[in-house]
């Protein structure tokens, strides 16, 4: 009994500090949900933190600084953009917001929305960051 309870403690310890490791690890995205779940639930545990960290990965990773430069130049459309939704980092904008591409780049673009410059990513006009 006493074997199984130092057994069980030590096995604990282990998988805390493996947590702690992961969160610490400058491992992100996908990997980094996948080995965080992994270690706290196992093959199930995997899967449902490799998704959650592919989600949080992605929109976390800001766009280049000459991207953001570009867009905060970047001439304003002559025709102002109001939307009733607010914009959301992580969200795609509505259909109605014409979104440009970036010269240089054209795996980012920019629309001007409520006043505010956004980053997006064309094929999916999801929102990668507000310029403030």
């Amino acid at each position: 009994m006493l074997s199984k309870l130092i057994v069980g403690a030590a096995t604990a310890a282990t998988l805390m500090s493996g947590v702690a490791f992961a969160q610490s690890s400058t491992v992100n995205g996908a990997a980094g949900g996948a080995i965080t779940g992994a270690i706290v639930g196992g093959p199930v545990g995997a899967a449902v933190g490799g998704v959650a960290g592919a989600v949080v990965g992605t929109a976390i990773d800001p766009p280049p600084a000459k991207v953001v430069t570009y867009v905060r130049e970047a001439p304003a459309p002559s025709a102002r953009v109001v939307v009733k939704e607010k914009v959301v980092i992580g969200q795609p904008l509505p259909e109605t917001v014409v979104v440009t591409p970036i010269p240089d780049d054209p795996t980012y673009a920019y629309a001007v929305v409520n006043d505010e410059r956004v980053i997006v990513e064309p094929s999916s006009r999801k929102v990668i960051q507000v310029i403030k």
